[in-house]
């Protein structure tokens, strides 16, 4: 398989140049800046803070709020500004993948709000902005069976991918299954796919996701130590 070469000189089991690092903002609890390639994200964590409205409190853990938004000049074709239908699914994916990996029943009558900004995008965004969150919720200090690591891979121009491009997701034949997990226990949170592949591949697609996350989980904890290392 790594024989291979795509039209940006990857291997087809190789993740996008990687740079992170946690602590980008200030005024944040927690924040960090994940890049794939060409795709960008910043992500700042407020809370455990008082819930407002308080009709969404809940009395026995805190509440987890994602927001993610695509910048208006993210795309080559200007993206209207504000959140869509698809920020909210997006948002609601996000959270998903994100609560098992939190003890939020240690902070009961809160929220936990993760703010995701698209910076620029050529595919992959969803899984950088679970990176960042998972990044930022830890800069954060709130405490985390794990951190979560997200990438996708999936098909395109009949071979096997890691981490597409938006060219080779736009591939007649392409599918996408983004994944994330907590690599120290193997928990997948996240599952999906867009378009038609057989169990065969299927098997084979999630493998290579898999091992891509750990690739990630490394350089996630880097950030960390680069920031609270001695």
């Amino acid at each position: 398989m790594t024989k291979k070469e795509r039209p940006d000189n990857r291997k087809l089991d190789e993740i996008r140049p990687m740079k992170m690092k946690a602590g980008v903002i200030k005024r944040a609890d927690g924040s960090a800046q994940v890049e794939f390639g060409l795709t960008k994200v910043v992500a700042a964590v407020y809370g455990p803070r008082q819930i407002h409205p308080r009709h969404q409190e809940d009395a026995t853990k805190s509440v987890l709020r994602c927001r993610y938004n695509m910048l208006p000049f993210s795309v080559s074709d200007r993206k209207r500004q504000g959140y869509d239908r698809r920020s909210t699914e997006l948002a609601k994916v996000i959270t998903e993948a994100l609560e098992p990996a939190l003890f939020l029943e240690e902070f009961p009558k809160t929220a936990i709000d993760v703010d995701m900004e698209i910076v620029q995008a050529d595919a992959g965004t969803r899984a950088a902005a679970i990176n960042a969150a998972s990044l930022a919720i830890a800069d954060a200090g709130i405490p985390m069976r794990d951190l979560v690591t997200s990438v996708a891979a999936g098909r395109a121009n009949k071979e096997l991918l890691l981490d597409m491009t938006k060219e080779e997701e736009d591939a007649e034949d392409a599918v996408d299954v983004p994944m994330a997990m907590m690599p120290r226990t193997g928990k997948i949170t996240l599952l999906q796919m867009d378009g038609i592949v057989t169990p065969q591949d299927t098997e084979k697609i999630i493998c290579l996701a898999e091992v891509g996350c750990k690739k990630i989980y490394e350089a996630q904890k880097k950030a960390l130590l680069e920031k609270y290392g001695s």
